[in-house]
């Protein structure tokens, strides 16, 4: 049976960048003790998802600062989100379904990086990781933030909207972050925007998200109500999720990585009485043959890391205090 360790290890020699699967295998890897490729990962996607792509007619860091302020602060642009396609050219009408293989920013990717760093600072006692966090915190705030409404994808130069509308959970993940990085006043900006009743989801990447924003609030010891309110919604999704006929199809008919997103959530200790769920899901997607399928191979970097953090999820769970 495969391990959390072997993943990590394949993964690594594929090389691929992409901002989300990157940030839990920056966590996973200081789970497991192995640092050194924890930090050597953090400046390989500073200098991938911090510059302009290679098909691109810009070139430097997406923040336009030279080369060495760039390396000093190589998060002040945001970083792009690794996707395979180029950006949509502004004017260019939007395709909904092409939308999703075009590269630009994403808030609730660049959430999970800042939580990635802020993770490094710890393990290393190296304050230069949170500032690079802080500082992506900031631009993040300033570029995805209108009003009481977020984007939920941005330019790479993050200048103009690519889609407009506003991520389910986005303000959450900006709420959470912002007090695990000590931003009150960012905190406060997104706690005003987040309502409480409004975030139940039968998406399970979304309930797990939603368990693990109820783990870090209990280990900041912040927003009791709204640590409830989490736990309520997580409840409300996970009895519409079984009911689904989801867990019975087949592996080429399932995504690994959103099952997957739940069962870390369900590592929580939140006590919901789902470790069940978790032990289902993760069993299937140890068997070999499941990973050989067409879906899986489709996604194996996003799979495999998440996978990963599932078994041995104390690195990603873990929160700076």
């Amino acid at each position: 049976m495969v391990t959390a360790s072997e993943l990590m290890t394949s993964f690594g020699q594929r090389g691929t960048r992409y901002l989300w699967t990157d940030a839990f295998a920056v966590c996973n890897y200081i789970g497991l003790g192995r640092l050194d490729e924890a930090i050597a990962l953090v400046g390989n996607v500073h200098r991938a998802l911090g510059r302009h792509r290679d098909d691109d007619t810009r070139r430097g860091w997406i923040s336009g600062l030279s080369e060495a302020e760039g390396e000093n602060h190589p998060t002040l642009g945001g970083l792009r989100i690794g996707k395979p396609l180029p950006e949509r050219a502004p004017g260019e009408p939007i395709d909904e379904e092409l939308e999703w293989n075009r590269d630009g920013q994403y808030f609730h990717y660049l959430t999970k990086w800042m939580h990635a760093l802020a993770r490094v600072a710890d393990a290393t006692g190296n304050l230069r990781y949170l500032t690079w966090a802080r500082e992506l915190a900031e631009t993040a705030f300033r570029r995805f933030v209108h009003g009481r409404r977020m984007y939920w994808k941005a330019s790479i130069d993050l200048m103009r909207p690519q889609v407009a509308s506003m991520g389910h959970h986005d303000p959450l993940d900006g709420y959470v972050t912002s007090l695990e990085l000590d931003l009150p006043e960012l905190a406060t900006e997104y706690r005003a925007m987040i309502e409480p009743s409004g975030l139940a989801t039968g998406d399970p990447l979304a309930i797990g998200g939603l368990l693990v924003d109820a783990h870090r609030l209990a280990r900041l010891d912040r927003d009791r109500p709204l640590r409830g309110a989490l736990l309520a919604a997580a409840r409300a999704g996970l009895d519409h999720y079984v009911r689904q006929p989801d867990l019975r199809r087949s592996a080429d008919h399932r995504l690994a990585f959103r099952e997957l997103g739940l069962a870390i959530g369900l590592a929580t200790d939140h006590g919901l009485a789902t470790d069940p769920l978790r032990g289902t899901i993760e069993s299937f997607w140890l068997d070999d043959d499941h990973r050989r399928s067409r879906t899986y191979r489709a996604h194996q970097d996003i799979n495999d890391v998440m996978l990963a953090t599932s078994l041995a999820p104390a690195g990603f769970l873990a929160t700076t205090s």
